[in-house]
């Protein structure tokens, strides 16, 4: 479970309503007044409600969204939260055992022993460059198949959180579009001389309520999920680059011990552990292209 995204956006809201809701007085004047130091006041939340704004900010955010994207990216919406919302999906060191291991039954059995090894794995990318080199590819072949696959992968998760940049930058767009739309009818409404004057600040704060609408949804709800989207791309990025140079060096016949060195670079040291193996094969996540 990615902890930090939810106690992010829950801090987040929780921190927005406490201090519309709150009043803090202090200072000699507040003092000498004798007013409370906390003052709280949760009929302020409906200064800040406003259902033509809510329409114009999410509705107009939401449809330009459908046009500017295919069906197919659209609905992988739901998938998208579970990706961000698992942590712990791709653990580096799971696949460095796994290859070590590999490593080891080629040693002693030869490159044609893996076929039974690459049935078993979960991962289609994992199993993919395991039959490659059974199938007696040429290094470059391999290289080229695995590393074109893993930039594929790359891009189309990039389309997914192109989704949610597109919709941050229009959100706050359509704010200002709802406060324009605001500002235009109050001032058609105003009117000094038949007392127009009495609802000119509610009317400002009106119109104003629509670019608060798309502040949040721009960086409370969609910015957070871009940003964890590509996280989570870097980290299958990272996993499939050690599948990659492990499939290449068993190929090429490299001792176990010396591959698993070199595969270790990819990780901090922390996660490597006291023996520089960091254990890694105990924890097993769901692998596999999100």
């Amino acid at each position: 479970m990615n902890l930090t995204y939810i106690i992010g956006v829950v801090l987040s809201l929780v921190v927005f309503f406490v201090g519309i809701v709150l009043g803090i007085n202090i200072g000699p004047k507040a003092v000498e007044a004798g007013l409370q130091t906390f003052v709280f006041t949760p009929g302020n939340l409906w200064n800040f409600f406003d259902a033509a704004s809510i329409f114009i900010t999410i509705g107009c955010t939401f449809a330009i969204v459908v046009a500017s994207f295919p069906g197919k990216t659209l609905g992988s919406i739901p998938k998208h939260f579970g990706i961000i919302l698992n942590a712990k999906k791709f653990d580096p060191m799971y696949f460095i055992d796994q290859l070590v291991e590999l490593a080891q039954t080629a040693r002693k059995n030869g490159l044609l022993s893996l076929e039974e090894k690459a049935n078993e794995q979960t991962d289609p990318f994992f199993k993919q460059a395991i039959m490659l080199i059974v199938d007696a590819n040429d290094p470059d072949k391999v290289r080229a198949v695995l590393e074109n696959d893993i930039e594929c992968m790359s891009a189309r998760h990039e389309d997914a959180a192109s989704l949610y940049d597109k919709a941050s930058s229009v959100a706050p767009a359509f704010g200002m579009v709802g406060t324009l739309v605001g500002l235009i009818n109050m001032l058609n409404n105003m009117s000094l001389d038949g007392g127009g004057a009495s609802s000119l600040g509610k009317d400002m704060g009106t119109a104003l309520i629509t670019t608060l609408y798309g502040c949040i949804l721009a960086h409370i709800v969609f910015g957070p999920i871009a940003n964890n989207l590509r996280i989570r791309d870097s980290e299958e990025v990272l996993c499939k680059s050690i599948i990659v140079e492990g499939i290449m060096s068993i190929q090429s016949g490299e001792n176990p011990k010396t591959l698993k060195e070199k595969l270790l670079t990819y990780v901090d040291q922390k996660a490597r552990g006291e023996d520089g193996g960091g254990g890694g094969g105990k924890k097993k996540g769901k692998k596999g292209e999100e």
